[in-house]
């Protein structure tokens, strides 16, 4: 059982609004609306965010307030054999920081790209080692903050990040008013073609994004919720997530399409968009350099509070499962993911580590990044619901539990299936120029997720 808390009910939703707005936000929803049909694609994305994202964000935090502990021996504690389910949903999330930590590291090179005022084209930073260099500060900075704990390191830098993150979005927004694109901008994000409705694979891009975007379905909730005092209501502190995260990438669309549209550039992008096509409508700009260092540093404060949110759910489980301090554990997990990120760093530098004549990176998004969400969210809603009857859970869902107990679990399930048809496929898009190879990701994706349920199963009977 963990004994750390959060200090007080500001810093536990700074931290949990902190997990939640990230890169998902900021410049991913941006591209999937984009590709999905503009203003029409918020309505099945508010919808899913308030019939499922919500339900399932009170049904963890719940889960981990009433068990106080991680995710594994939360797992665990229902039944053993469900422990390698725990292992598999800590495996996936690492796997996703791996890659997460060189998104992220590229963001950081660019904030210092326009701070020093070199300006330095995509073309030309993935040329060098500055993307491994640049994953190596962010898997660094990561792991320190981790390691301070709970309220030392998490809760304090959320109450810093945080704050900086919607001052930041809003006086970006503010300035974007002025562009000559602003009213095309705000037509194409709230005006809906209904029409579009009737596409499956709109609502199944919806449905993707809204669980990704609030970081449902990760054991991240679980794990925070852990640290909740008994006092805090989960069913409000779920809404002022979820309304904070949806207004964070409202405001996102708010800055990104009015540039898109006063530059004559493409709204559809995604890793092109942030690296490539923007950074020459800031050369444009009289201010240019002052936008893009808020801009960029908008994104970096957003990803490092996710990477964090990430990782904390590994050494969560680490500290509780073995006999190792939180310290020990975080430089060990640290060390673990900084590893499984190196190929993905490398496929994006002057090495060009390509499996298959595809970047390592691209076949880890597409496959463990695409795939490890919604199975572990179907884990989670049916072990802690079907499996387990925790009437103080039940209680704190209320009239939400018919919906966590009936439909969530056929909705990631086709979700998931969607995805592997290729029916819906709203990832980074990072492969610039090139098309996806669904056959190649999902193959990938189940082997890595099967070799992670047989350690799981190798380790449930070690756990101290």
């Amino acid at each position: 059982m963990t004994t750390e808390r959060w200090s007080s009910g500001v810093g536990f939703l700074l931290a949990t609004v902190g997990a939640a707005v990230g890169l998902g936000n900021l410049w991913r929803f941006s591209s999937v609306l984009g590709t999905n049909g503009g203003g029409a694609y918020l309505v099945p994305y508010l919808l899913a965010a308030f019939t499922l994202a919500v339900p399932l964000l009170v049904l963890e935090l719940a889960v981990g307030r009433t068990l106080r502990t991680d995710v594994v021996s939360a797992f665990q504690s229902i039944d053993r054999s469900y422990t390698a389910f725990g292992w598999l949903v800590v495996g996936g999330v690492l796997l996703i920081l791996s890659y997460y930590l060189v998104l992220t590291g590229w963001v950081l090179g660019f904030l210092v790209s326009w701070l020093v005022g070199s300006q330095t084209p995509f073309s030309t930073f993935t040329s060098g080692w500055l993307p491994v260099g640049y994953f190596v500060i962010a898997t660094i900075l990561t792991g320190g903050i981790v390691s301070l704990g709970v309220r030392g390191g998490i809760e304090r830098m959320s109450k810093v990040v945080m704050p900086t993150v919607f001052a930041l979005l809003v006086l970006l927004a503010l300035y974007a008013v002025t562009f000559s694109g602003w009213g095309e901008a705000v037509a194409f994000l709230f005006t809906p073609d209904l029409s579009v409705l009737t596409e499956p694979g709109v609502w199944s891009a919806a449905v993707g994004q809204v669980f990704f975007s609030l970081s449902v379905g990760q054991g991240i909730m679980l794990t925070y919720g852990s640290y909740t005092d008994e006092e805090m209501d989960l069913f409000r502190s779920s809404l002022l997530i979820t309304v904070a995260d949806i207004a964070a990438a409202l405001f996102a669309g708010l800055v990104i399409f009015p540039i898109v549209f006063s530059f004559g550039l493409e709204p559809t992008l995604g890793t092109e968009l942030a690296f490539t096509t923007l950074p020459t409508a800031f050369a444009s700009m009289a201010v240019g350099r002052i936008v893009a260092v808020a801009f960029f540093g908008l994104l970096f404060f957003a990803a490092l509070s996710s990477a964090v949110s990430l990782l904390e759910v590994g050494v969560a489980a680490a500290t509780t499962t073995t006999r190792f301090d939180r310290t020990r554990s975080t430089a060990l997990l640290t060390a673990g993911v900084f590893a499984a990120g190196i190929p993905s760093a490398l496929s994006y530098s002057s090495v060009r580590l390509l499996i298959a004549e595809r970047p390592v990176l691209d076949i880890v998004d597409e496959s463990v990044g695409t795939y490890a969400l919604p199975i572990s969210g179907f884990l989670i809603t049916v072990v802690f619901v079907w499996a387990a009857d925790f009437e103080v859970v039940h209680k704190e869902l209320g009239r939400l539990y018919p919906l966590v107990k009936y439909v969530i679990p056929p909705v990631l399930a086709l979700v998931t299936l969607a995805r592997a048809l290729g029916v819906a496929r709203p990832a980074w898009r990072i492969l610039i120029g090139q098309p996806r190879d669904g056959v190649l990701g999902v193959v990938v994706a189940g082997f890595m997720l099967s070799l992670l349920v047989a350690l799981g199963w190798l380790l449930r009977a070690r756990l101290s």
